[in-house]
């Protein structure tokens, strides 16, 4: 990081756009920072010093707001965004139509902005005018963005939108509202006790005898103060505890009565489902009964036949057996008689034909050898 003194000598028309350290000067108006350097380490904390981090305030507005961000962060927005989850911080200045030498804007009002990227994502804004530097508003990051010049977009998807922890955010501004409580009990005993002393001072009210008794009455008012303060602060919690146990008690019965209403609509529909069924599952049942029996009779009706059919088969062959033997004898003797002429009449073609050949034999060698005993003679 090079430092301003060494860059006035180097870069050209230094300050022409940006604020410089000179600039604060006996102005009244001194370098405050938007994102306060105790809320950072190492090299993040001393990048809190630079110019680009500061904006003109007062130093009672400085140390209100370094405060205010103080105990917010560390008291009701981290103890809200544990378990690995990242805390995202952005702060910033809207400029009003006032300058400090007529060059660096004074702030209309400073707003600071967190995201938790929780599971339970939550998201939440802050607004201090300088009208009212010993308060600060909080508001939704979606309402903040409305407070800002057009356009502006702090963080992506508005860090959940809608889909926000209400658990979470109404703990963060029970806090919030714890610390502003204190704030405003400390500065009002404050603002007492110095128009006190100056009232004192401005009617000669400071004799040595009032002094010792105001001296010795100081703790035991401040004492009473605090008593007073702690139960005030017990009731109020008390009737927050009060409250926060009313709430869950009638969150738990209305989960009951819903779940009982859910059981209960669950149980009649499914009853009326199986009181419909009732009809159809019988007939079903009668029906299945009854082809039951009707397959029983059938299979009792073929193994009846099977079992009989072997020794009524068996004795009627054997009872036909007689009559087709004796019905096949004609047929036998038929078919031998048959064969017999059949054989008498192979045996006259056979001896028929045989003649026939010798016959042949015998003309073809005559007409051979008869004309040659002719042509000798």
């Amino acid at each position: 990081m090079v430092h301003e003194a060494v860059a006035v000598g180097s870069v050209n028309n230094l300050g022409a756009n940006q604020a410089l350290t000179t600039d604060y000067v006996d102005s009244g108006y001194e370098r405050g920072q938007l994102n306060p350097s105790s809320l950072n380490e190492n090299d993040f904390q001393l990048a809190t010093y630079t110019l680009t981090n500061a904006v003109p305030m007062t130093p009672s507005l400085s140390k209100s707001w370094h405060k205010d961000v103080e105990d917010i962060v560390e008291q009701a927005l981290a103890p809200h965004c544990e378990n690995g989850a990242h805390l995202y911080l952005v702060a910033g200045a809207v400029p009003s139509s006032l300058k400090v030498k007529d060059k660096v804007s004074i702030p209309e009002f400073l707003w600071l902005a967190a995201c938790c990227d929780a599971p339970k994502v939550w998201s939440v804004g802050f607004l201090k005018h300088l009208n009212g530097e010993n308060s600060i508003e909080d508001l939704s990051v979606e309402e903040l963005e409305k407070q800002l010049p057009s356009g502006a977009h702090l963080f992506k998807s508005n860090c959940g939108g809608g889909s926000q922890s209400q658990e979470k955010m109404e703990a963060i501004l029970q806090t919030i509202n714890q610390i502003q409580s204190e704030e405003h009990v400390v500065q009002t005993t404050a603002g007492r006790v110095d128009r006190h002393m100056n009232y004192q001072e401005k009617h000669g009210e400071g004799s040595l005898l009032k002094r010792v008794a105001g001296i010795v009455a100081a703790p035991f008012t401040k004492l009473l103060r605090l008593v007073g303060y702690v139960l005030v602060e017990v009731v109020r919690y008390t009737c927050y505890f009060l409250w926060y146990v009313i709430k869950q008690l009638s969150n738990t019965a209305m989960g009951g009565l819903y779940s009982l209403w859910n059981g209960v609509m669950s149980y009649g529909k499914e009853i009326s489902i199986v009181l419909v069924n009732i009809p159809r599952d019988v007939a079903k049942v009668a029906a299945n009964i009854v082809m039951g029996f009707v397959r029983i009779f059938q299979n009792t009706l073929s193994l009846i036949y099977r079992i009989l059919s072997v020794p009524i088969g068996l004795f009627l062959h054997i009872m036909v057996f007689p009559l087709d033997t004796f019905c096949a004898i004609p047929i036998v003797l038929k078919d031998m008689a048959a064969g017999v002429a059949g054989t008498c009449s192979l045996i006259v073609d056979a001896t028929a034909a045989m003649m026939s050949g010798f016959y042949y034999i015998a003309t073809h060698l005559g007409k051979k050898f008869v004309p040659k005993l002719s042509s000798d003679d």
